[in-house]
């Protein structure tokens, strides 16, 4: 017979089931821990939901994940401002600063081209990063998506609008496997990466 669970529990439990990777079984596991947490350790957890939800947002330049506008990036005038690294997520732009190889700026485009997830052209923050562009101080875009269908398609499609403004376009050498993800490659691969990078070619 099923354990039958308080009103409470089998209400965290949904919650929990919610986020992704996580099944009922986990979402089982992870309800029963809290509740066996001290109050201090729930309370903490608590605290920190809250707190990301009510102190973060996304920099009106970049786009990346801040607690400050705009993000310490781009308001660091150390940086580079006339490269900009294009990349599909935050996750993405992290991965690459840990590297440490690289002092431009950045953009995030919050998704990537996927007509068979519904996500088109229109639906990506592409028209802010043609703006930044139309300023006159950039001056090379590296379109850093990742090496998969989709992330291609992203960039064929960005490549051709910034190459008709002018600004040179580069692409990371393919040092990551086809399929695979920025934020899980190494340090190394996405540094030589980003030095191997070349331009793109006009029919790309």
């Amino acid at each position: 017979m099923p354990a039958v669970y308080t009103e409470s529990l089998n209400r965290l439990m949904e919650e929990l089931g919610k986020l992704p990777g996580i099944g009922a079984r986990s979402a089982e596991r992870l309800a029963l821990h809290l509740l066996r947490a001290s109050n201090d350790e729930a309370m903490a957890l608590a605290r920190a939901i809250r707190d990301v939800k009510r102190n973060t947002r996304h920099c009106s330049v970049c786009c990346n994940i801040t607690e400050a506008d705009p993000c310490p990036i781009c308001s660091d005038p150390r940086r580079d401002a006339s490269v900009l690294c294009v990349v599909e997520q935050p996750r993405d732009l992290m991965a690459i600063e840990k590297t440490g190889a690289y002092r431009g700026m950045y953009h995030v485009l919050m998704g990537r081209i996927s007509p068979l997830e519904n996500v088109h052209p229109e639906d990506i923050n592409v028209d802010s990063l043609l703006e930044r562009c139309r300023g006159g101080t950039v001056k090379e875009v590296i379109l850093y998506t990742n090496p998969d269908l989709e992330g291609d398609v992203t960039a064929q499609h960005v490549g051709k609008l910034l190459a008709a403004l002018g600004v040179r376009v580069t692409l990371p050498a393919r040092g990551i496997p086809t399929g695979s993800h920025i934020e899980y490659a190494s340090e190394t691969i996405l540094r030589d990466a980003l030095e191997g990078r070349r331009a793109i070619a006009a029919e790309e």
